[in-house]
């Protein structure tokens, strides 16, 4: 399997009060699609339009383990994930542009 570049994200709503976990390819152009409304019915209904946390990978079966054991953990220990990196819980979508 090639290397490649591949993200698990995380991203929430304007009231920090809920978490949507995705993956993809390419990180500059999936937090627009939410925000244009182009993600999934959860993200549309809840808004969740700013990005919180990201990291990368090489190979696609990594991101997607990553991602669903993220999902699997508890609100909590996402919360404390997003903290370690992002302790003022700040929108990091323009940053991961200048990537």
């Amino acid at each position: 399997m090639a290397k490649h570049s591949y993200y698990v994200y995380i991203l929430s709503n304007a009231h920090r009060t809920v978490l949507y976990i995705g993956m993809t390819d390419d990180l500059g152009r999936r937090p627009d699609e939410h925000r244009r409304g182009e993600g999934g019915e959860f993200s549309r209904k809840y808004r969740t339009i700013d990005l919180m946390w990201c990291e990368h990978f090489g190979y696609v079966h990594d991101a997607i383990a990553r991602e669903k054991q993220l999902k699997n953990w508890h609100r909590e220990w996402k919360w404390n994930l997003i903290r370690e990196s992002n302790p003022d819980l700040l929108d990091l979508t323009e940053e991961v542009l200048l990537f």
